[in-house]
């Protein structure tokens, strides 16, 4: 599964961008027919709000992606200390790439898994987790990771694909997306979230549009 993922990512890296922002005029249809006419550009544009320009913690990027959606946010971050980190090397080098053509210099990028991050206990303020839990193989590990690597009072912020929500974005999920090797089930419903979220934080924020859910939870 996990040489599937790095591969898959590989074979995108050319269109991912385009898919995810609907810059290309089929990317649009694919958002319109079968993710409920979601907007993702706006939905990272509400989860980014929730982090202050001003920010002086330290934030970890799990996966980072390409940055395409976040760039331009950490630019006005100046005084944050922030870590991506991503399982796929071909997105990490698009991220850093975005990172040194705006001179961005408080970002470290790493390659990892979300599985076994190699941070110590409390390390971050806010874990960011855009378009990532879905993809993941093993969303327990996942979660478990995320919450010991966040301090208490430190928030998760993330935003992916849950099944149940809209009959065509759960076919393309099952049988495209999970094929291809960019999503891996089995599959999140908004409770199952609520589920794994609720024994640990309180949740700020919480919301779906479409197929996708985006949330703001804070440790307890």
């Amino acid at each position: 599964m996990a040489d599937k993922i790095k591969s898959s990512y590989k074979f995108s890296k050319s269109f991912y961008d385009d898919a995810i922002t609907q810059g290309k005029w089929w990317s649009k249809l694919y958002f319109k027919l079968l993710w409920g006419g979601v907007d993702d550009n706006e939905i990272a544009r509400r989860v980014l709000s929730w982090i202050p320009d001003d920010f002086k913690g330290r934030l970890l990027d799990v996966p980072v992606g390409t940055a395409v959606f976040t760039t331009e946010k950490y630019r006005k971050m100046k005084q944050a200390d922030i870590t991506c980190l991503d399982y796929s090397q071909d997105m990490l080098e698009q991220a850093e790439y975005r990172f040194r053509g705006t001179g961005i210099s408080n970002i470290q990028t790493m390659q990892g898994d979300v599985g076994a991050l190699p941070f110590e206990e409390g390390t971050f303020d806010i874990v960011l987790c855009m378009n990532g839990l879905h993809v993941f193989p093993n969303k327990g590990k996942a979660y478990a990771e995320i919450l010991r690597t966040l301090k208490p009072g430190g928030e998760l912020l993330a935003c992916f694909y849950i099944a149940g929500e809209q009959r065509g974005a759960d076919w393309l999920a099952k049988t495209v997306m999970t094929r291809m090797g960019w999503f891996t089930p089995p599959f999140d419903t908004a409770n199952d979230v609520r589920q794994r979220l609720e024994p640990y934080y309180d949740i700020l924020d919480f919301h779906v549009e479409g197929a996708m859910l985006y949330f703001r939870a804070r440790k307890r």
